[in-house]
């Protein structure tokens, strides 16, 4: 495990793809340039990262009604491949809502074949502590 401490901490728990995508965006670029992450991802926002078709759902009007039709196509795409990056990025730990896990119809085996675990927001809030701290 890494000891070096987190400088950016951010909790996800929209379910809008939109704001998905603002909230991974941020986290990524701040991994990307070495700054060591964390990622709290619970209910909606979960359901969305974990989603194997998140680039076409993210394509559907009613979930991107702010973009025009053809720009879909490019934000679904694009939505995915920051997903994808996220979850490869060594300075990026992202994990589950242990919360979300119980209530939601998921299995922590599952959950953390994706992710970097599963979590509770006490312990993400301890772990985290001193980072700079977002809501997505």
């Amino acid at each position: 495990m890494n000891s070096q401490p987190y400088a950016l901490a951010a909790v996800f728990g929209a379910g809008e793809v939109e704001r998905l995508y603002s909230g991974l965006s941020v986290v990524v670029a701040a991994a990307a340039d070495g700054e060591r992450t964390a990622a709290l991802v619970g209910f909606g926002a979960l359901e969305l990262l974990l989603d194997p078709d998140l680039a076409r759902r993210a394509q559907e009007p009613e979930a991107s009604p702010s973009l025009s039709w053809g720009g879909r196509e490019t934000f679904g795409r694009s939505l995915g491949e920051l997903r994808d990056t996220a979850l490869d990025l060594d300075a990026l730990d992202v994990y589950a809502c242990s919360a979300s896990v119980e209530t939601m119809a998921l299995t922590p085996g599952a959950v953390e074949e994706r992710l970097a675990g599963v979590m509770s927001t006490p312990r993400f809030l301890r772990e985290t502590a001193g980072a700079r701290l977002i809501f997505v």
